[in-house]
């Protein structure tokens, strides 16, 4: 079973400055700073913010059933502001995912707005379904809220 989901959500501010939050590591400080208990701890394991980049990302205390996940940074177009991630260890790859990465796109409405598209896709077994039909873009909405606001 392959699946795709994907949230736009539309900010008030141009599309350079959202892809300097998105592009490397200020996203994972931003959501540390700011949403840790909504999102998340994230902690970087490995990397600079490149591709190849390692990031463990520990859930609130009380999230139901996943605790944690680590993801690598797969794809970075700086052209395009398209950054590309894959679980690969904990969340829904501990759960028995053969993938499940995100694709977050900036893209840009006009010279002071812009669009954040956050897509969640994975790859499993059909006998996973009940567990796929869970899968939300919330947390991404969330975070895309918020670095909307604050960079206003």
């Amino acid at each position: 079973m392959r699946g795709r989901i994907s949230q736009d959500t539309p900010v008030g501010v141009p599309a350079k400055m959202v892809w300097e939050v998105y592009r490397g590591l200020e996203l994972s400080r931003l959501v540390g700073e700011y949403l840790a208990d909504v999102i998340g701890k994230p902690q970087v394991l490995e990397g600079d913010g490149g591709v190849g980049t390692l990031i463990k990302l520990n859930y609130p205390p009380g999230t139901p059933g996943i605790r944690y996940m680590i993801e690598r940074f797969t794809k970075i177009d700086h052209e395009n502001r398209v950054k590309v991630t894959e679980n690969v260890e904990g969340g829904f790859k501990g759960l028995g995912f053969d993938y499940y990465g995100f694709r977050l796109e900036i893209i840009e409405k006009d010279s002071e707005s812009a669009i954040i598209r956050s897509s969640i896709e994975y790859d499993a077994d059909d006998k996973l379904a009940d567990v796929a039909a869970s899968i939300t873009t919330r947390p991404l909405e969330i975070i895309a809220e918020f670095v909307g606001e604050h960079l206003s």
